[in-house]
């Protein structure tokens, strides 16, 4: 068995900005660190929103994107760990898992590859070749979601290369608040994540205009994150009429408990997921979630018990769901309470010691 508190391991980090895979990263090095384990971490950008946080840790981020050049970042990522003499290089982000293979192999050293979407969209955003690469090179790749199991399986990657690790969620942070129930008044429903096309945030805006509409009552909403479609997204909810007035969009925020401790219900629109973070942090606060039918949703949404799922495009469907929700404060508060005890049972961080000694153990074989 790996003694987790003598385990030398370097992560490998595509960028440290305020997203979910970063929020994991900074989880999972928390957790070796409780352990007594010594990380490091190698990224390719600097002075983004947990560099700080991880400082204050104890983890020494090194800053290896000072070229531009694939070739010549990857040799300074080798010489980087050639001083550190790492067991293991763990990449945290799918972009970066050929970085951490070919530098493992170079140093005869161990590598951890990483799958954080659904796969078949992380191999299209990296181009056939290199996607493809980027997922069979690895001799251990750790998903965060079964069906990006389940498509790494029908990529050709082997069985034994794969090994589950599951987001976890500070469920002493994400608490539920006292939520009065406000039946027949506006329900407030949120929106998070990065503006970018596969958050659909488009779709949930066609989604609150038709709550609206169906009601005849304008629908509160929030949208948290930043993004390159926030300028188009803005003007789409300007054309949409009396409902535009009640859509606020926030940006990016850190202090996302309170974001969930004033909505009703969390409505996600992707197109393709992982396992969001966003989901499993709104289940801890006791909001229940709309969802789409897209990577490991299925898992922890549980339909008609946590929330509901929906495929994806399909407004009428959202609209019903939401309006379900909005007609009964019971089946809202049920939904919250089932969805905590789920991130409970499946997602708190004491366990994630455990998922972890899988993974290494898996490393090391």
């Amino acid at each position: 068995m790996v003694d987790l508190a003598k385990l030398k391991v370097t992560f490998l980090a595509g960028c440290l900005s305020q997203g979910g895979a970063e929020r994991q990263l900074f989880y999972i090095l928390r957790s070796l660190r409780t352990l007594g384990a010594r990380p490091s971490l190698l990224s390719l950008t600097r002075g983004e929103y947990w560099e700080t946080k991880l400082h204050a840790l104890g983890v020494p981020v090194t800053w290896v994107g000072q070229r531009g050049s694939r070739l010549l970042r990857l040799r300074r990522i080798a010489a980087t760990l050639r001083e550190q003499k790492p067991d293991v290089i763990q990449s945290q982000h799918f972009f970066t898992n050929l970085y951490a293979v070919a530098s493992a192999r170079a140093l005869g050293i161990r590598e951890i590859g990483a799958i954080r979407n659904d796969l078949r969209s992380e191999v299209r955003a990296n181009g056939c070749l290199l996607g493809r690469l980027s997922a069979l090179a690895p001799r251990v790749l750790a998903a965060n979601s079964r069906q990006g199991i389940r498509n790494a399986l029908r990529l050709g990657v082997a069985a034994s290369h794969l090994t589950y690790l599951p987001n976890s969620i500070d469920t002493d942070a994400f608490v539920p608040s006292a939520r009065a129930a406000r039946l027949g008044e506006q329900v407030r429903i949120l929106g998070v994540g990065r503006l970018v096309r596969q958050k659909r945030f488009d779709v949930f805006l066609d989604a609150v205009a038709g709550l609206s509409d169906e009601s005849g009552v304008p629908v509160q909403a929030t949208i948290v994150g930043d993004g390159p479609d926030r300028d188009d997204l803005k003007r789409r909810a300007a054309r949409i009429g009396r409902a535009a007035g009640a859509i606020r969009f926030m940006g990016a925020m850190s202090d996302m408990a309170t974001v969930y401790h004033e909505a009703d219900v969390l409505l996600l629109t992707s197109d393709w997921e992982g396992t969001p973070n966003v989901v499993l942090e709104a289940m801890a606060c006791g909001v229940p979630v709309v969802a789409t039918r897209v990577g490991g949703l299925p898992e922890i949404v549980q339909d008609g018990k946590t929330g509901y799922l929906v495929e994806p495009g399909d407004v009428g469907a959202l609209v019903d769901r939401l309006a379900r929700l909005r007609e009964s404060a019971v089946q809202r508060e049920s939904f919250g309470i089932c969805g905590r005890e789920y991130v409970l049972a499946n997602h708190g961080l004491g366990q994630l010691p455990r998922f972890l000694q899988g993974v290494y153990e898996a490393a090391l074989a």
